[in-house]
C-alpha cells in the first residue's frame, strides 16, 4: 500500500483543497520554516459579505510587528487588540441563510479558544477543530518541532518536500496542489523512489442562497462548512484528479 504524505504551510480555515489533501494521505506536515509572505494564506482568508454586496471580504488574524525575513514558526500574533470578537461578527449574516451556522461557529470558536501568540500554533487548532467536525483523520506534524536536519541538501524549492519524504520511514507518494506544480520535478522524485501525484481539485459550485450567478467558490472552509453538512463536505473532498 502506498504510503502518502503531503505538506502546506499553517493556512487559517483555508479552503477546500488543503482539508483534502488531509483527508486523501497519510501524514500530514505544517510547514513553518520558511519566510512569512504578507498579503497570503497564514493571517487571513475569505467569506461572503452580508447581502446585497454579491462579493467577499476577509476575516484576519492581527500580527504583532517582525522583520520582513521573519520565517513563519517566528510570526506572532497581536493579542492586544479584540480580534476574536471582531471576526466572529463578520460572521454573524451567516445565521439568516446557513443552515449549518450555530455547528459552524462553534467549531471557529473552538480553533480561536486556544491561548497562544503562534500563528502556527493557532492554525493547527482550527485545523485540528475543521478536522473533527468534518471526522477525517489529521495527522500531523509541525515540521520546526521535527528535528530533521534537512537544510544542507537544499538546492531548489522541491528539495524541501523530498527530503522530508525520505526522512519519514515508509512514505513512497507526495501529494501537492496543482497551484505549485511548476515548482516539481516529477523525474527526480522518482529517481528518489517517491512518486509525485498533482492534486486538482474540481471547485464546483455549492447553494449559498443567493443567485446562481452570485456563488463564489474557492473560500474558506468556513463558507463550505456553513451551507453543507459534513457528509457532504467528505463527498466534496474527494472531488479531485491526480494528474
Amino acid at each position: 500500500m502506498p504510503k502518502k504524505l503531503a505538506s502546506m504551510q499553517p493556512y487559517f480555515f483555508p479552503y477546500l483543497g488543503y482539508f483534502s489533501l488531509i483527508k486523501n494521505t497519510d501524514k500530514f506536515i505544517i510547514f513553518d520554516p520558511v519566510q512569512f509572505i504578507r498579503h497570503g494564506w497564514i493571517e487571513r482568508n475569505r467569506v461572503l459579505k452580508p447581502e446585497p454586496e454579491n462579493d467577499w471580504q476577509y476575516i484576519r488574524v492581527p500580527l504583532a510587528s517582525h522583520s520582513s525575513y521573519a520565517n513563519i514558526k517566528d510570526i506572532k500574533i497581536d493579542n492586544s487588540k479584540d480580534w476574536k470578537s471582531k471576526l466572529l461578527k463578520q460572521l454573524g449574516h451567516y445565521k439568516r441563510k446557513s443552515p449549518f451556522y450555530n455547528e459552524t461557529i462553534r467549531v471557529v470558536e473552538n480553533g480561536l479558544s486556544i491561548d497562544t501568540e503562534s500563528i502556527v500554533l493557532l492554525n493547527t487548532n482550527c485545523l485540528k477543530n475543521v478536522c473533527e467536525y468534518l471526522e477525517i483523520p489529521f495527522n500531523y506534524s509541525i515540521f520546526s518541532e521535527m528535528g530533521l536536519n534537512i537544510d544542507n541538501n537544499i538546492l531548489s524549492p522541491d528539495d524541501w518536500a523530498l527530503y522530508t519524504c525520505k526522512a519519514i520511514d515508509g512514505i513512497n507518494e507526495y501529494w501537492n496542489p496543482v497551484g505549485g506544480k511548476e515548482l516539481y520535478d516529477k523525474e527526480k522524485y522518482a529517481k528518489a523512489g517517491i512518486k509525485l501525484c498533482i492534486q486538482k481539485m474540481n471547485l464546483r459550485p455549492y447553494p449559498q442562497r443567493r443567485g446562481p450567478e452570485n456563488i463564489i467558490t474557492g473560500l474558506s472552509i468556513i463558507d463550505v462548512m456553513m451551507f453543507n453538512s459534513p457528509e457532504k463536505i467528505r463527498e466534496m473532498l474527494d472531488d479531485y484528479e491526480l494528474i
